[in-house]
């Protein structure tokens, strides 16, 4: 067994692999996936008898976290030949890849688990649920009648939507920017660049990225597929154009076709019906890379104290594991942070992660193995400003 990253001219070997694992991509995505994001990611494979048998993928991805931009990879590709699973392969090649990123002082990395077994013992932990909506025809229907005639006649005069084009990026990455850029503390970046990655990436599953303006105003995003059916991801739309997002969405559906909407900003608050059903589905995971560095990002409210120490037990990144001092005084929003030999309480690696991301409370993280926490120590670390609300819906 041989584990090592590959050059970036030697990606495009690790096609077949994935085609054999993920054979539910279409020929279109793969193709967009190994000439638009392999050109700049990491690949970790394993090979036997000089073939790859394994493989683990990075994708970067800069990250506002809270008021700072990071890099973050998000892990995707994971994937073992048949015959050659059962043997740890995945193991040696997430903790590989674990062990670079410390290198590389990444806070935090993240990943969409085709199962939470599987990360779990690597100290993976959900911290962001997706809020999502299937429609039917009915509710279509119901909110035309629901809504008053000046919903029900929106024009084309008032009303302008079309795909994106590359030439947009730089609009619609300004119009997040304006209007959005304060609703969360973790998100991808949204510039230029990463609009016109999302709009091929929406092309390669027969769809695109959406762009509507009421009287030439820019009023909404929102990407959208025709792969299986029509789907909708991560509509963002002004305060008051809700209704202008579902006529555009009206006219791109077929007669009778079901929707589905994922990365709903906000829950929607419609009357209880049958035309709909929403639900919040786990879907991130994430695992704190570089401790130090996260401690760092992180802030105080100005108005708090906060004087704590615990210790932190990570099994696979044993450089997390130390008794750390955090500490901030009045009308300092920054943490100082240092180790210690005093320790107030300890806590897992994993524990931590749904601490500081806003998952679970320190009560409720109480009970979990691995875990001791003083009352004194709860209290103080509720005061941190946790990096939450989160956003993350980027499919690779």
């Amino acid at each position: 067994m041989k584990i090592r990253k590959l050059d970036q001219s030697e990606h495009g070997k690790t096609r077949s692999l994935w085609e054999q694992v993920f054979s539910e991509d279409s020929q279109e995505f793969v193709d967009y996936y190994y000439y638009i994001k392999t050109k700049d990611n990491t690949i970790y494979v394993i090979e036997e008898d000089d073939e790859i048998r394994a493989m683990l993928q990075l994708n970067p991805y800069q990250v506002k976290l809270q008021e700072s931009v990071v890099p973050s990879d998000y892990i995707v590709g994971v994937a073992t030949q048949a015959e050659y699973r059962g043997r740890g392969y995945m193991r040696n090649l997430l903790i590989h890849a674990l062990q670079d990123q410390y290198s590389q002082k990444m806070p935090f990395t993240f990943l969409m688990p085709a199962a939470e077994a599987i990360y779990y013992p690597y100290d993976f932990r959900f911290v962001y649920e997706q809020k999502q909506i299937e429609l039917d025809e009915a509710f279509f229907s119901a909110r035309k009648e629901y809504k008053n005639d000046e919903y029900r006649n929106i024009s084309q005069e008032r009303i302008v939507d079309r795909d994106a084009r590359f030439m947009d990026a730089g609009k619609m990455a300004a119009f997040v920017e304006e209007n959005f850029s304060d609703c969360w503390n973790v998100v991808a970046l949204r510039n230029a660049q990463y609009y016109q990655t999302q709009i091929l990436e929406q092309q390669s599953e027969f769809g695109g990225m959406r762009l509507v303006f009421e009287e030439e105003k820019l009023v909404c995003i929102y990407a959208y597929a025709k792969e299986e059916g029509l789907e909708i991801r991560e509509p963002l739309y002004l305060e008051g154009k809700e209704d202008l997002f579902w006529a555009s969405v009206d006219g791109l559906r077929e007669q009778e076709e079901k929707v589905s909407v994922y990365g709903l900003k906000e829950a929607p608050d419609w009357p209880d019906d049958e035309t709909f059903a929403y639900k919040e589905k786990p879907l991130i995971m994430i695992r704190i890379v570089h401790l130090q560095e996260l401690f760092s990002k992180m802030k105080i409210p100005s108005e708090c104290e906060i004087h704590c120490s615990f210790a932190v037990i990570d099994p696979i990144l044993h450089k997390n594991s130390r008794i750390w001092k955090l500490s901030s005084s009045k009308g300092e929003e920054s943490l100082s942070v240092s180790e210690t030999e005093d320790s107030q309480g300890v806590l897992s690696i994993a524990a931590l992660t749904e601490i500081l991301f806003g998952y679970k409370t320190p009560e409720e993280i109480r009970a979990e193995k691995s875990v001791i926490l003083t009352e004194e120590l709860e209290e103080e670390l509720r005061k941190l400003q946790n990096f939450c609300p989160i956003f993350l819906n980027e499919i690779v």
